[in-house]
């Protein structure tokens, strides 16, 4: 199976790495050309439980380099989504497959959108990645799981068929005919620790150590079962302490999460598409969420200020360029 991976970040050089041992002609497409030419001149370097080595990859910036693929898999951040597909077409051919793998909601209805809605599987993977230098990547693959499915539920060969290949690569898959509840699920545990991380700036290991924060956590959990419940959504989670467990499973304790590792780029979190979404259908069913607004506007408030402070120190630094 030919694949790309859009958004070859942490994540996407995870899962891309494991389909590339498998012996899938799996591309590598991210916009860092100091990353590509990483892995393109030492190979992609990924740190995991059994050490550490360098797996031939192929990455590329551009989708015109690579072509027409079966399978793209979706790992961009959830607002580059639209900007991501738009500028990857060249990836498509007439039988080509759009999974989405993100984090959060609504992203299946925008690739639906730009692609055609018959294309577009949703999934949803517990595998860990961290990003930890261009080209080197450690990896938390054992024991995470990974769902996909049809939008209308149905089982297909297609959808058989990646989860085929996902599980000859390393990659526990399951084909869910309940992919809108699946999509929940995995809200359920990025709602458990993300903004919390995002805020605290703490790792796995600082957060599952103070019983203040898990009591924030479990409280923001049951409010978006709340609302999913009033959305008459089939939830496989049921009580707050199963998210806040999962979260964590199979990860070191010095693990960063997505919301947290983008911070400390500099760059806008998911946030809108996660403890956001809970606010927003929690307004729709008639569901308060005190808590998760709380988490959205303080998670707001920390870009806010990283956003003023980048330009504060832009302008300083034109402002020393400028001086005779």
């Amino acid at each position: 199976m030919k694949i790309c991976i859009l958004g070859a970040g942490a994540l996407g050089c995870v899962i891309g790495a494991a389909l590339s041992e498998a012996g899938h002609e799996t591309w590598l497409l991210n916009r860092s050309a100091a990353h590509v030419d990483a892995m393109r001149r030492d190979g992609l370097w990924v740190h995991d439980e059994g050490g550490e080595r360098a797996i031939t990859v192929r990455a590329s910036t551009s989708a015109a380099e690579i072509g027409a693929v079966d399978l793209v898999v979706v790992l961009v951040k959830s607002f580059h989504t639209e900007a991501a597909i738009a500028g990857a077409m060249a990836l498509l051919g007439p039988d080509t497959t759009v999974l989405s793998l993100q984090n959060g909601l609504g992203h299946e209805d925008i690739l639906a959108q730009a692609v055609g809605r018959e294309r577009v599987l949703a999934g949803k993977t517990y595998v860990g990645g961290v990003l930890l230098a261009p080209g080197t990547v450690r990896s938390g693959v054992v024991g995470k799981h990974t769902y996909i499915g049809e939008l209308d539920g149905s089982v297909s060969h297609r959808v058989l068929a990646i989860a085929e290949a996902f599980n000859s690569a390393g990659l526990a898959t399951t084909v869910s005919e309940n992919i809108v509840g699946t999509l929940w699920d995995k809200l359920l545990v990025n709602v458990a620790t993300g903004a919390l991380t995002g805020i605290t700036r703490l790792t796995y290991g600082q957060l599952y150590s103070e019983p203040l924060l898990k009591a924030t956590s479990l409280a923001a959990v049951a409010e978006a079962i709340a609302v999913a419940t009033a959305a008459g959504v089939r939830l496989g989670l049921s009580e707050p302490e199963t998210a806040w467990k999962l979260a964590s499973e199979g990860l070191p304790a010095s693990f960063k999460t997505s919301m947290l590792q983008s911070l400390e780029k500099g760059s806008i979190t998911e946030i809108d598409f996660i403890n956001g979404s809970v606010v927003r259908w929690g307004q729709r069913h008639g569901v308060p969420t005190p808590v998760n607004a709380t988490l959205h506007a303080c998670m707001k408030g920390v870009e806010r200020a990283m956003a003023d402070e980048q330009t504060r120190q832009n302008d300083a630094r034109q402002q020393e360029e400028a001086k005779p």
